[in-house]
């Protein structure tokens, strides 16, 4: 970077005690003009209080329709170093679990092809590339398929499937989060690579109800892991609970939504009506040495999960209550493929699944993929996951 350019707006977001990204690009800039460009054009942009960025549509590589985003200056002749700024959707591996061997030969054909600067992760989940120019895309993917990793999705296509870490670290999974993610990534790598659909669709898997990967408001197929029977209680370890001062009915009674637990406080036994319980995961997570999930366990699949765009943001619903899950997932494709099939006959240009159910109403949807409407299918409540509280508020409710 021209150290006789100044960044006085960029510098101001060093300032404070947490880490700035401005630090890491100024570094980067040292090694790379593409970097060095984008700071000056960011100053810039911070400046005149205007974006400087045009989006150039899906730049390719041989066999494939996305995984690349193009990206341009509007502005070439002021930044030529980052007249052209494309972005490369890396395939992420399940539950984001790297060996740092393979990290450094992911660095090492970044620093060759592009800035050095990325996106780990990105809300797609994908490994994102950021900054190379077209000559360098063909040539920065084959170096990538070489070192055994592959490119995501974009566009009108089917994007990167994402999960949680499931079962390689939490006791609390009711599925092979990451199984299910690496087995759906290769049964639809032409879904993934060559969009034709009428925008994107995402598919996101949490192994239980806590959602870690935030997959029923980030994806229009969510994917959650739960029981059908009933939760497993350790009267033993909920009395030495008790003996130890735990507020039970302070800290997990009065908090059930349904009130579906009771504590028999003669017998010293917690009793639960498995008819109301919901799965919330509260009781489990306050008390995990006493309360397990339940040994009948599968998941529930919902639609319609999104975030502001045509329409406003979404919590997806229930699609399937519970479906086993089972390799190869059978069931679990023919269910994605009777939804995708429907959407991309139906729906309009930049429209999500959730919008075309919304336009052409639940019931006709359903009939059309050949499901059964059955109870937990309510599309209500069904809000804006963004929620912002006033300090007043939090006060008041206490």
């Amino acid at each position: 970077m021209d150290e006789k350019k100044t960044t006085p707006l960029l510098d101001e977001l060093e300032a404070g005690e947490w880490p700035s990204f401005v630090t890491q690009l100024k570094q980067a800039a040292k090694k790379s003009k593409m970097a060095a460009g984008l700071v000056q054009q960011l100053e810039a942009s911070y400046e005149e209080k205007i974006g400087h960025w045009k989006h150039g549509g899906i730049v390719g590589v041989k066999g494939y329709g996305g995984g690349v985003v193009g990206r341009y200056s509007d502005d070439p002749e002021r930044f030529p170093d980052c007249r052209e700024f494309h972005t490369l959707r890396v395939n992420q591996v399940a539950g984001f679990f790297y060996s740092t061997k393979k990290l450094r030969e992911l660095a090492d054909v970044w620093d060759k092809y592009g800035t050095g600067l990325y996106n780990l992760h990105g809300s797609t989940g994908d490994i994102i590339l950021l900054g190379t120019d077209t000559q360098n895309v063909q040539p920065c993917f084959d170096a990538l398929s070489e070192i055994g990793f592959d490119l995501g999705g974009s566009g009108g296509a089917l994007r990167t499937p994402s999960c949680c870490v499931g079962m390689a670290r939490c006791e609390k999974a009711c599925i092979d989060s990451m199984d299910i993610n690496h087995n759906l990534t290769l049964h639809y790598q032409n879904e993934m690579h060559r969009p034709a659909w009428p925008y994107k669709f995402k598919i996101k898997i949490s192994a239980c109800p806590n959602d870690c990967a935030a997959s029923t408001a980030r994806s229009d197929l969510a994917i959650v892991g739960l029981w059908r029977d009933t939760i497993e209680i350790d009267q033993d370890a909920v009395r030495e609970y008790v003996a130890n001062g735990f507020k039970l009915e302070e800290n997990v009674l009065r908090r059930c939504p349904t009130w579906a637990l009771d504590w028999d406080a003669e017998n010293k036994e917690l009793k639960v009506k498995a008819e109301d319980c919901t799965h919330c995961m509260h009781c489990i997570n306050a008390m995990p040495k006493a309360i397990r999930i339940g040994k009948e366990r599968g998941a529930a699949i919902m639609i319609g999960g999104k975030a502001p765009v045509v329409k406003g943001a979404n919590i997806g619903w229930v699609l399937v209550p519970f479906m086993k899950m089972e390799a190869p997932y059978t069931e679990l494709k023919e269910i994605i493929d009777r939804v995708t099939d429907y959407w991309a006959e139906h729906g309009k240009n930049r429209e999500r699944v959730g919008e075309l159910i919304d336009r052409v109403g639940y019931a006709t949807f359903l009939k059309a993929i050949g499901l059964e409407p059955v109870p937990q299918m309510v599309t209500a409540p069904r809000a804006n996951p963004y929620i912002f509280w006033s300090a007043e508020e939090v006060e008041k409710r206490g």
